[in-house]
């Protein structure tokens, strides 16, 4: 089996505590690769299912948006700070799907992700988001799983 190079790494981010520590992995399997890090946040519809007809989506999403902004320029700003290129990637849809679909279109080499995101419930076991894209992706998939306590 020959050498194995990550030129192109994805970070899925929510802005949690896991997420980051994650980022910082990516950016090291990057920086040893001399690879570039595609920073990804999914605006997430999953919670407009739950909410009333009537609900601001309008807002919200454009609050989802912003956070995934900070989220992925924290990333950014990590990876410059390592010397690594870091592309940034604002998606909206079911959160497990689209990183899925992006990982496989953009050909990424591996998908590095947390354990925890940032809601409760996902705390209950590994994450829906993380273990629905450990299930169902084609790409490699490495899940970090340190203390992450937010």
């Amino acid at each position: 089996m020959g050498d194995v190079t990550f030129k192109k790494v994805m970070i899925a981010t929510d802005g949690s505590v896991c997420s980051r520590m994650a980022a910082n992995n990516a950016i090291k399997l990057a920086r040893l690769s001399g690879g570039t890090v595609y920073a990804v946040y999914v605006v997430s519809t999953d919670y407009f299912s739950s909410m009333a007809v009537d609900f601001d989506w309008e807002r919200m999403c454009e609050a989802l948006k912003k956070e995934g902004k900070k989220a992925v320029n924290y990333v950014k700003r990590a990876g410059e700070m390592e010397g690594v290129k870091v592309e940034t990637v604002l998606l909206k849809g079911h959160p497990a799907d689209e990183l899925i679909r992006h990982a496989e279109k953009e050909a990424m080499d591996i998908v590095v992700m947390g354990s925890l995101g940032k809601t409760g419930l996902d705390r209950i076991l590994l994450g829906s988001v993380a273990e629905n894209t450990v299930r169902h992706s084609k790409v490699p998939v490495m899940v970090v799983k340190e203390k992450c306590r937010s």
